[in-house]
Parts: C-alpha cells; sequence; structure tokens
C-alpha cells in the first residue's frame, strides 16, 4: 500500500513537472530569441510583455531579409532630417535614440519595444510605422511622437518623460517618480545639453 502511494504521488508530480515544463520552453525561447536578436538583457523566465515580445520578432523576421544586402544608411541623416522637419530642438531627438538604443536599428527591449526609437506595436501603429526596423520609417515616427508631446505639454523634459512613460503618465505638469522615467529625464537631458556643446564647439573652431 505504501508502494502504491508513491508511486501515485510521483505520477502526480510527473503530471505537474510535465506540464511546466511544456509552458516553461516556449517562454525560455521567447525571452532567448528577444535578447539574442535584439542585442537586450531579457531574464528566460520573463512572464511579461509576451505580446509585444511576440510582435517584435515577427516584424523582426520580416524586416531582416530586406536589408541582409542592402544594409541600412546611417541614422545621423535621418535624424538630422526628421529634427527639421518636426522642428525639434537640434540634438533632442538624437539624444532620446541614443538613450533608447545606442543607435542600434535592429534593438528589441525587454518589453518588445523595436528599432532605435523603441516603439511599441501600439505605439508603432498609432504612429503608422510599419516596420518600426527602418531607419527612415522609424526615426520619422518617434519625431511626429517627440513633436507631438511638445506641442502638448511645451516643456522640453516634460516631452521627454512623455515619450519615455506616454503623456498619459504626466499629470500636474510632474515628472512621474516611477523609478524609472526620472533617470530616463536625466539620461536624455544630459546627452542632449552634450550635443548642443559639442555643436558650439564645433562652430566656434570655423
Amino acid at each position: 500500500m505504501g508502494m502504491a502511494r508513491k508511486q501515485a504521488r510521483f505520477l502526480r508530480r510527473w503530471r505537474w513537472g510535465r506540464w511546466a515544463l511544456l509552458l516553461l520552453v516556449p517562454l525560455c525561447l521567447l525571452n532567448l530569441a528577444v535578447a539574442f536578436f535584439g542585442n537586450s538583457l531579457v531574464f528566460p523566465l520573463s512572464p511579461f510583455f509576451l505580446h509585444n515580445k511576440v510582435t517584435a520578432l515577427a516584424r523582426y523576421a520580416w524586416h531582416r531579409p530586406h536589408c541582409l544586402f542592402a544594409g541600412h544608411a546611417g541614422l545621423d541623416a535621418e535624424i538630422a532630417r526628421a529634427e527639421r522637419k518636426h522642428r525639434l530642438p537640434r540634438g533632442l531627438l538624437d539624444a532620446i535614440i541614443q538613450v533608447e538604443s545606442n543607435g542600434r536599428v535592429h534593438r528589441i527591449s525587454a518589453a518588445g519595444a523595436m528599432g532605435p526609437g523603441q516603439l511599441t506595436p501600439t505605439t508603432a501603429r498609432q504612429l503608422g510605422v510599419a516596420d518600426p526596423f527602418d531607419p527612415a520609417a522609424a526615426v520619422d515616427g518617434c519625431a511626429r511622437y517627440l513633436a507631438a508631446q511638445l506641442a502638448s505639454f511645451r516643456d522640453v523634459r516634460l516631452a521627454v518623460a512623455a515619450y519615455n512613460a506616454g503623456p498619459g503618465a504626466i499629470t500636474n505638469r510632474m515628472i512621474p517618480q516611477n523609478g524609472e522615467t526620472e533617470c530616463y529625464v536625466r539620461k536624455v537631458m544630459t546627452m542632449f545639453e552634450a550635443n548642443h556643446r559639442a555643436r558650439a564647439a564645433t562652430l566656434a573652431s570655423r
């Protein structure tokens, strides 16, 4: 009787273990794929942002054959063009893209955000950006989104905060203190100011 109970207990544990394995293996593979193809750090068993991650990998798989042979032009020209087109402060969009992705066109974040400006699938769809990994489309979409935040808040720091956390997170004209956005704003503003100083030094040396 004791042996029968042990066998029954073992079978129950095996069934639960098998189901756990069936759930965890795809989860682990998804996160590892995001880490590998998106050049980012992702906890292999992270259960968060699964839909975004699947969407990002699908967009990446669709995009990658198009640029394997043709490649991409540098981001600097696209950023400068977008800043002029959407009347952004010079160097601000560049600062955001550097903080978001360090200028990596094929970046996928642990939250499934895509491309140089780290557009989420929802934001990319709202902006009409069909391919967030295409530099021209992605940079222009990011510039339009940033310009909309500047027009709404009329403050560079609040616009940068809204780019990171979403405009709905900005209440009472305050930067959200959520442990991420305030650090993000500091990084972008530091980069923005560095861009401004570098441009001023270049002009002074001419």
